[in-house]
């Protein structure tokens, strides 16, 4: 993508996140955010999201995918704080697309397998990793099932069959998405897991965890033809992970989703128990389009920080940053 394209690109992201929300939309987001709102106007924030075991809200750790991956959850408390004996697991990855890892279009196989090996140790009854693939399910998900597979098989799934979805009918909608069609064991499990792989997105600016839910649906084309960022934002709320482990190994840059484009290595991983907090500090942590980002210039994330669904001022939060 030349640079007249890029610029033009990142003008029409920014404009977007600065419209306004229409006025019956911007109400009931303020009458479901009017607590937070008034604690964050006072200075008094509301506690945090994170468990007892961890002090932290936002983990940041640069190393190899693996260690980084455990690393970064062991400072939120451990998977012992999301996952429970007994409990039935959905991870979420990207692995839409038939490409290899070196193409950073879909979640690293590693930072998959040790998300899922922590949750087994915790003694969880079933731990599905799932995906909506776009392309030839086998050749989507090859990579990460042969990794994940010696942990226990059976775990990774690309599902395409229609008959494997649920209608749901969203009855607390902010923004117009009021039903849409679940995998079905999505909606048995107790526990979702985002973990998405850091990359841009044409339409979206970027594809982290909110956008990430979309890939537990069946029709994504009706979320294109709605205010995206603004179903994004309720289907993400309605579908809300809690834990997100972002994959910043390598991140796509440009061209997004689907790539070819420009890779980076930053070898980071990012976890949150706030999937605001997660994608607001992987816009801040990495290079978008030649450039920096800040949280408000990606629409569907400054959304859901004014609705309250989570927070974007990880200047306010509590970071902790290390190196194994």
């Amino acid at each position: 993508m030349d640079q007249f394209s890029v610029s033009r690109l990142l003008t029409v992201w920014e404009s977007r996140a600065a419209e306004p929300v229409n006025r019956r939309d911007f109400l009931r987001a303020q009458i479901k955010g009017a607590i937070w709102m008034t604690a964050a106007a006072s200075g008094l924030w509301l506690p945090r999201t994170v468990s007892a075991a961890g002090d932290c809200d936002i983990a940041v750790v640069k190393g190899k995918a693996g260690p980084a991956t455990r690393a970064a959850v062991d400072l939120l408390g451990g998977m012992k704080a999301f996952v429970k004996p007994g409990q039935r697991v959905v991870i979420k990855p990207n692995m839409s697309f038939p490409k290899g890892q070196e193409t950073a279009v879909n979640t690293d196989a590693l930072v998959v397998k040790e998300v899922a090996a922590m949750c087994l140790e915790q003694g969880a009854q079933k731990v599905s990793i799932l995906d909506h693939v776009m392309g030839t399910p086998k050749y989507c998900t090859l990579e990460i099932d042969a990794v994940c597979d010696p942990l226990k098989p059976g775990m990774v799934h690309a599902v395409t069959d229609a008959n494997l979805f649920k209608e749901v009918k969203i009855s607390d909608s902010w923004f117009g998405l009021s039903k849409t069609d679940v995998i079905t064991e999505v909606l048995k499990a107790d526990v979702i897991i985002a973990v998405p792989k850091a990359k841009s997105h044409g339409a979206t600016g970027v594809s982290l965890s909110m956008k990430g839910m979309m890939g537990l649906i069946y029709n994504r084309q009706a979320m294109h033809t709605m205010k995206l960022h603004d179903s994004i934002v309720t289907l993400a709320s309605y579908l809300k992970p809690k834990l997100v482990v972002v994959d910043a190994t390598r991140v796509l840059s440009t061209n997004g989703p689907g790539g070819p484009g420009e890779i980076i290595a930053e070898n980071k991983i990012i976890a949150s128990p706030d999937m605001v907090a997660a994608d607001a500090m992987t816009v801040k942590q990495c290079t978008w389009y030649g450039r920096s980002m800040e949280p408000r210039q990606v629409k569907h994330i400054k959304i859901a920080h004014k609705a309250g669904a989570g927070r974007m001022d990880v200047e306010n939060l509590n970071v902790k940053e290390i190196t194994v």
